[in-house]
């Protein structure tokens, strides 16, 4: 019996690795094979032309087991698709611990911590000028009341942006 179970879970790995095999599209960013999510493991185990079930069985354990959580978080190990996603989640963290400092320099025009905000968004530096002009003329427009939301500071920026 035990040796029909075995023989069966061979015969099913190798039916899905022929299948595999054949498939020439299978989900790639970036030229990167994408069946394993995102991760060390991935870049480790499944960065040469070698990628067989049990490499992408692997790189899944590495990757839920270690890394995969930070590089969502963070945007590394391949964990972002163009980095929209997580650069918008860094930005709305950003916010929202900076909120204070943030309507301080936007007041003025100029600081660290617009500085920082700038390059999250990824603000060009030549722009960079015009984008703090923009946000002090609108100061009172982005921050609306003295218990607004970084959610909201963001999406009056984001207004602001899309006009002009």
């Amino acid at each position: 019996m035990k040796k029909r179970i075995v023989l069966a879970v061979a015969i099913f790995l190798a039916s899905g690795s022929m299948a595999l095999a054949g498939n020439s599209n299978l989900d790639k960013v970036g030229g990167q094979d994408r069946d394993a999510g995102c991760g060390v493991g991935t870049g480790l185990l499944l960065d040469g032309s070698d990628k067989s079930i049990l490499r992408k069985v692997l790189a899944v354990t590495t990757n839920q087991m270690s890394s995969q959580t930070f590089g969502i978080t963070t945007g590394t190990s391949g964990c972002s698709e163009n980095g929209a996603l997580v650069s918008n989640q860094r930005l709305n963290m950003f916010a929202g611990a900076n909120i204070d400092k943030l309507a301080a320099d936007m007041a003025v025009g100029d600081g660290e911590t617009l500085d920082s905000m700038a390059e999250i968004m990824g603000i060009d530096d030549s722009q960079r000028p015009a984008f703090y002009s923009l946000l002090k003329d609108n100061y009172g427009t982005i921050f609306i009341s003295d218990d607004v939301t970084a959610g909201e500071v963001l999406a009056s920026i984001n207004k602001l942006l899309a006009v002009n």
